[in-house]
């Protein structure tokens, strides 16, 4: 199967401290970079992580709270200064391209690349990306600001040819993808082989969903059905659930009965607040309800 992973680069919440980064991650899908949100050190960490920075060509950006967005400038300043040249597309709500234009122009009016902006309506699941074996759409969320999670899905792939097939029947390299696309193969004396008997099953597509900041919201689970992977904030934990509450965060076990509820295969939480020296408790918290339930740290790449 082609890599599908996530790179993280930063699971802190709003303070970054010297143990976490503020949260930024790489999703790397079939050689194709995407980065969410941006927080500070994200250049930094795409370096130490060895990510090759000519192979990001999207940012999608959660909402406009600084710990989400605050690298985003110096990274594009760079590249700038690297010689980038390729168009660089950048996703976010209507004011992130305002901002963005006033940053632009005070910093970086020789960037030698274009930055093109593009607004996503927060409030609505639409597909707002798609290329050929890719799309990736919104998921409405409910913070004090507007904010929207996205979801990365791998387009259905065609069958595997079986190789013993091919050494078995000689089929030449001009009728594999015609066999793929399901055609049977005709032998050179008229022999039809079923199309049944020369591939194997496709792989299943995989799915990876981004929750950043928001309220528990159970009533988004259908939207999640079918995701392999799941990253939900996990700010606070049972002790802090007032806080959660008023600032419109999640606490690691409802993170984890979201992924209950959705049916997903594995749960990746993160977004911590900086009052927990050790995040096994959320860990713990989170496992009563969801058992694959997995603690991001910056430098993990986790398969999807």
């Amino acid at each position: 199967m082609e890599p599908f992973r996530v790179h993280i680069l930063g699971c802190a919440s709003a303070l970054p401290t010297l143990r976490h980064f503020p949260t930024t991650q790489v999703v790397e899908c079939r050689g194709k970079l995407f980065m969410v949100d941006c927080g500070e050190g994200a250049q930094l960490q795409m370096r130490r992580t060895g990510l090759s920075f000519n192979k990001l060509g999207h940012i999608f950006i959660s909402h406009l709270h600084g710990d989400h967005c605050f690298g985003l400038i110096g990274m594009l300043s760079t590249f700038g200064l690297l010689g980038r040249t390729a168009t660089l597309h950048v996703y976010g709500e209507q004011r992130l391209g305002e901002v963005l234009d006033f940053q632009l122009n005070a910093f970086c009016q020789d960037l030698g690349y274009k930055v093109e902006f593009h607004v996503v309506d927060t409030t609505q699941n639409a597909v707002i990306y798609e290329d050929r074996s890719l799309t990736v759409e919104t998921i409405p969320l409910c913070h004090r600001l507007p904010c929207c999670g996205y979801l990365f899905r791998e387009k259905p792939t065609l069958p595997h040819i079986r190789r013993d097939m091919i050494d078995m029947y000689e089929i030449p390299v001009s009728q594999i993808q015609n066999i793929k696309q399901g055609a049977d193969f005709v032998m050179d004396d008229g022999t039809r082989v079923a199309n049944d008997r020369l591939v194997s099953k496709a792989d299943e597509p995989r799915a990876y969903a981004y929750m950043s900041d928001t309220k528990y919201q159970p009533q988004l689970a259908p939207m999640l059905q079918g995701v392999t992977t799941l990253y939900h904030e996990a700010t606070y934990g049972d002790d802090q659930l007032q806080m959660a509450e008023k600032y419109f965060h999640s606490t690691a076990r409802q993170a984890a009965v979201m992924a209950r509820l959705a049916g997903v295969k594995q749960l990746l939480i993160g977004h911590y607040s900086s009052r927990y020296n050790d995040e096994k408790v959320l860990l713990r918290e989170a496992q009563t309800e969801f058992q694959n339930t997995r603690l991001t740290q910056e430098n993990d790449s986790i398969d999807v």
